[in-house]
């Protein structure tokens, strides 16, 4: 079981009409490790809005005869997808779009709503119909409720805010503005840059911003409302300051692109900092200090340059897999590790490893992985994980619904290292999280299950697909 992380958004706005399809393709290009089940980009051109999503890879979604037909406009939204809500198929696909009485609106969401359920359905005895089962249609509908009570959109979407809870960030598109906005926890990063000719992109991470030319400004606040429009750029921060920060730590942890910056804080450097707290913690007497590709490696320097175990490659990634890859059936006796990972033997042979990665779930990867080492040769394997053990499940857009499935809920470290067959093992403490980011406030519920919002009633991944499919019964 690998962890898998909601969503990517991307905003694009341009003073004159251009190709925004193609800066949108690019930018989503650079947040595909946040989402590989699916992606769509909405064009505004003066107010008419076209759209093109589907199931996929950015690359295999949106092909160069598909981008040639995409028209030019000045306004964009797009969309990358790992659903940790709803399940995998082309209702779900975002952007979301909404044509209503005053205007439409297109919106792109990460993130998940502790409250979704409970909104979801309170709209559908007030007759509202759900096409989806995501909770960004959710978000949809009670933006559009409001924007035929208020006077302009960003007072629809901060009139929202006030009922919507848990984690969401968005782009939305109206005819005329774009606007970001951030919850009030601040869960899951969003940022914006700008271009040298004046155009404005906001997306989850930076490294979307330095694909299409734009040098990043600034982190939205949490709870803050971003608008672009005629008026030029318009913050609202009448939600800021309601809640404390709580941004995700995992995003530091594994899911950010290292080269990414989020909220003043360098993913790369948080994760070298990472591995020099594992070699204090949990040091090791060894020949190598080698990292799990990719999220694995920063951390593997970081404990290199604190213990002074020399840093090496011994596991090389097939970076050609991708959604596509094709699960061996139960008879086939074909190990998926082996096909995505390598070891180097010379690297490893007859030598002492000390092997980071960042996280154990299961621990059938793991386990799978430290056969690997020990099949190239490996004397001692000595495994250590740059985030502590996980004992719940998050409800804010990681793929964690359930206690059932994670080992250190069932196992001691000792049991653990004994049931991946490594020779020790090391997680990094809960207390010496803040240690990789700094005062800067953040959630950590997955680990020690202080959960800023009430727990939802009910917490299953497919629990729309569940009530729909006893309606259908009925």
């Amino acid at each position: 079981m690998d962890l898998h992380e909601e969503c990517g958004v991307l905003g694009v706005i341009s003073p004159e009409t251009t190709n925004v399809a193609g800066i949108a393709y690019y930018g989503l290009y650079a947040l595909q490790h946040r989402g590989q089940e699916s992606c769509g980009i909405v064009i505004n051109d003066d107010g008419v809005f076209s759209s093109h999503k589907d199931l996929g890879l950015v690359s295999e979604v949106f092909s160069a005869d598909t981008l040639s037909r995409l028209p030019k406009g000045n306004m964009a939204v797009g969309h990358v997808r790992y659903g940790t809500t709803g399940g995998t198929n082309r209702n779900n696909c975002q952007p979301i779009q909404v044509n209503h009485q005053k205007g439409k609106l297109a919106l792109a969401h990460n993130g998940n709503l502790s409250n979704a359920a409970e909104l979801r359905n309170m709209l559908e005895l007030s007759g509202a119909i759900f096409h989806t089962t995501s909770d960004t249609e959710t978000i949809a509908y009670i933006v559009t409720r409001e924007r035929l009570r208020t006077s302009s959109i960003e007072d629809a979407l901060s009139a929202a805010m006030d009922t919507l809870d848990g984690a969401y960030s968005l782009v939305l598109m109206s005819s005329q503005k774009l606007i970001c906005a951030r919850d009030p926890y601040g869960f899951r990063p969003l940022c914006y840059g700008r271009t040298k000719e004046g155009m404005y992109v906001a997306a989850s991470e930076s490294c979307a911003l330095k694909a299409v030319g734009a040098e990043l400004v600034r982190d939205l606040e949490p709870g803050e409302i971003l608008v672009f429009g005629p008026e030029g750029i318009v913050s609202r921060r009448e939600h800021c300051g309601k809640k404390p920060k709580k941004l995700c730590i995992f995003e530091y942890i594994y899911f950010a692109r290292p080269d990414s910056v989020i909220d003043n804080v360098s993913v790369h450097g948080a994760r070298i900092q990472a591995g020099r707290i594992l070699a204090k913690r949990h040091p090791a007497e060894a020949d190598i200090v080698m990292g799990v590709p990719d999220s694995g490696l920063d951390g593997a320097l970081g404990f290199s340059m604190e213990s002074g175990i020399p840093y090496g490659i011994g596991m090389i990634k097939n970076k050609y897999i991708g959604r596509t890859f094709i699960s061996p059936g139960q008879n086939e006796r074909v190990d998926q590790v082996k096909i995505k990972l390598s070891a180097i033997e010379e690297s490893v042979r007859g030598k002492r490893v000390v092997l980071i990665d960042d996280s154990i779930v299961r621990g059938t990867t793991s386990g799978r992985i430290v056969k690997l080492l020990r099949e190239a040769g490996a004397k001692e394997i000595h495994m250590r994980i740059s985030s502590p053990p996980f004992l719940n499940p998050c409800y804010y857009g990681t793929d964690i619904d359930s206690r059932e499935n994670l080992i250190a809920c069932h196992h001691s470290v000792e049991e653990t290292a004994q049931i991946i067959g490594a020779d020790s093992l090391g997680y990094l403490p809960v207390s010496d999280l803040e240690g990789l980011i700094g005062n800067n406030g953040f959630c950590s519920a997955c680990f020690d299950g202080a959960y800023p919002t009430p727990v939802p009633a009910d917490t299953r991944r497919d629990r729309f697909e569940q009530k729909l499919s006893q309606r259908r019964k009925e």
